[in-house]
């Protein structure tokens, strides 16, 4: 009998979800060959629900932007190096990075440096904004694992092989489909996001869009879908802030944790950019998206980053064209995102060329075979 040491870092909500079903994927694979596997990492509520031993809870760990990172700088260099001395002492087989590149990359970097094997799980979109940093990372991984089909492709020009494993969001939307819920065409749900600063820039101009979609569209009942209890409370907050000011905007009803459940019911959506958009497409909500940063943030990432394929949302990547309308900064505002809202609800214009987007995004998310989950632990135990 065999035992493995691995350890799974996640520092995002979406890397927790995926780093609780890898764990439990690799003991399984261990049980089938009668070994046994002790995990430790990085994580979050989920990890720690799949009884993985968490060095770090990182649910606070998900911030974007070059001003939100400053604020937090020496909260995250303490976990950089208190996680190093960890990995050198105990020697893990193998550490499992998810997504999280800006915190990942210096540590697979270290890992490298110490001859721990590294395997990226979910890769970071150095396509986007670090196309230079390929042959970096080639290097110091021993193995990619993509989620995306198209990234086998932009890791080809360099030594190390990109496998493409499925999305596990495929998987975990059609666990939790409901078939007794059915989608209501005059639901209208808001995903401002799952960050503080996403809340702070998204959820005011979202608010507005949806007072004068309210007028044009009585029948509509509006709902906000909150990732957690904090990011619900400030909804909460900026919302009856709002209606202070704003006395005949629309009510909005705010609940937490049941994003799963409203994008089955929901007939429509405005979101944030990020990994929902993906979830809501498989799912089959029809959304607008958008997203908006510090000023100083936007300014610094221009110098450094390009739309791949002529956009930032990823279901409009996947594809290859514009299935989600897609609106950044300035253009996130109600004199945009109230047609853009119009043309995909019932009856509108581009609904069904959203509807038949949305499968063919799923379809080629989906695995090649078995679960997502299962490819990675398959990939990932047999390094």
């Amino acid at each position: 009998m065999a035992e493995k040491k691995i350890w799974i870092l996640a520092g995002e909500a979406s890397g927790d979800l995926y780093g609780a079903r890898l764990a439990r994927e690799l003991r399984a694979i261990a049980a089938e060959r009668g070994d046994t596997v002790r995990i430790s990492g990085m994580g979050g509520p989920q990890m720690a629900a799949a009884d993985i031993d968490l060095k770090v809870d990182s649910t606070e760990l998900g911030v974007v932007g070059v001003i939100e990172v400053l604020k937090h700088i020496f909260t995250f260099v303490a976990i950089f190096f208190r996680l190093v001395r960890a990995a050198k002492q105990e020697r893990p087989d193998e550490v499992v990075l998810i997504d999280y590149p800006g915190f990942n990359l210096l540590f697979a970097l270290m890992m490298y440096l110490n001859r721990i094997p590294v395997v990226w799980y979910v890769c970071p979109h150095l396509w986007v904004w670090g196309k230079w940093r390929l042959p970096v990372l080639a290097k110091i991984c021993t193995k990619m694992l993509v989620i995306f089909p198209f990234e086998e492709e932009v890791f080809a020009p360099t030594r190390l092989r990109a496998t493409f494993v499925g999305h596990p969001l495929v998987d975990i939307v059609e666990e939790r489909r409901n078939p007794e819920i059915e989608r209501s065409p005059e639901e209208f749900l808001l995903l401002p996001g799952s960050r503080t600063m996403e809340i702070n820039f998204l959820l005011r101009p979202m608010l507005d869009t949806i007072s004068r979609l309210a007028e044009r569209h009585p029948e509509l009942k509006f709902h906000l879908s909150a990732p957690r209890e904090k990011i619900a409370r400030l909804c909460d907050e900026i919302y009856h802030e709002y209606r202070c000011k704003h006395p005949d905007a629309p009510a909005v009803t705010i609940s937490c944790a049941d994003t799963p459940y409203w994008q089955q019911r929901a007939g429509t959506g405005l979101a944030a950019s990020g990994t929902v958009t993906v979830e809501s497409a498989i799912a089959g909500l029809p959304l607008v998206v958008g997203y908006k940063l510090n000023w100083v943030t936007i300014l610094l990432a221009s110098l450094v980053v390009r739309l791949y394929r002529g956009y930032f949302t990823m279901v409009n990547i996947i594809a290859n064209r514009t299935i989600y309308e897609e609106f950044l900064q300035h253009h996130f505002s109600p004199k945009e995102l109230v047609p853009a809202v119009e043309r995909i609800l019932p009856g509108g214009e581009r609904r069904a060329e959203v509807e038949a987007g949305m499968e063919e995004v799923r379809k080629l998310l989906k695995p090649k075979s078995s679960s997502a989950a299962r490819q990675a632990a398959l990939a990932c135990y047999d390094l």
